[in-house]
């Protein structure tokens, strides 16, 4: 179970989504405490918003391992620099390294920028996200067999379709040149997802970037209250698969 600790969400969202170093830090011990095993952050300016700049991804990758022995990753969205060569620029200046960082395969320049960071010893998660072509050209990479997992997200938002979309996404992936794939959905999906992930046995994450609330539609606390509450929705997908 990965944690996903704040993803673009900022102030307006509540205190509860962790936007500086130190509460990105202590939100992570709190969820790995309750179970998750991975960790996914966006590290965030002192105006909260998302940056791939060295000055900032270091600070915060530093407070995180100083609190929890689990791997750390980031994400290298376009949203925080839009300019494919400046992405890949701030990613070659990297000071501190995360162990892995998720490039969304659909967005100009991912096969550079994952080249740069499997170059330089950081695991590639490949996002593939629904209504994207990403799928079609990850499909195409001769990166595909190198990356250390598939981000299959599920963008529609919807529980009334997040049965049908996370199963067309899975498709579309295919073999995934044999990587493990992560399967998670957001918003009002991010539940119906989680579930299926765990019917079908494959990885996946929650925190307070894929939902504010938990599965009886209640604000959640923070990301451990989150992490606790999928592990046993995943938990009891899984043994109702296997009966």
């Amino acid at each position: 179970m990965q944690v996903c600790l704040n993803g673009t969400r900022g102030a307006a969202d509540g205190t509860r989504v962790p936007l500086t170093p130190e509460a990105m830090a202590r939100d992570a011990a709190r969820a790995v405490a309750a179970g998750a095993c991975d960790v996914h952050v966006h590290p965030k300016t002192p105006c909260g918003h998302d940056s791939l700049s060295p000055r900032v991804v270091a600070p915060v990758l530093e407070a995180i391992r100083r609190r929890v022995p689990v791997p750390v990753g980031v994400t290298t969205g376009a949203w925080a620099e839009p300019d494919p060569a400046a992405r890949l620029e701030r990613v070659r200046g990297w000071t501190v390294l995360p162990d892995h960082a998720s490039v969304n395969w659909h967005e100009p320049g991912a096969e550079e920028l994952a080249a740069a960071l499997i170059d330089r010893g950081v695991g590639v998660e490949a996002g593939i996200w629904s209504g994207t072509d990403g799928a079609a050209r990850f499909a195409r990479s001769p990166l595909g067999p190198k990356v250390l997992r598939v981000l299959a997200e599920v963008t529609d938002p919807s529980p009334d379709t997040a049965g049908a979309s996370p199963r067309r996404l899975l498709d579309d992936v295919g073999s995934a040149f044999g990587r493990p794939v992560l399967l998670h959905g957001q918003d009002g999906g991010a539940w119906p997802v989680l579930r299926l992930a765990g019917r079908l046995g494959l990885a996946t994450r929650i925190g307070l970037e894929d939902t504010l609330t938990l599965p009886d539609g209640q604000q959640a606390a923070d990301n451990a209250r989150l992490v606790a509450e999928a592990l046993r929705e995943y938990a009891e997908a899984r043994d109702a698969s296997s009966r």
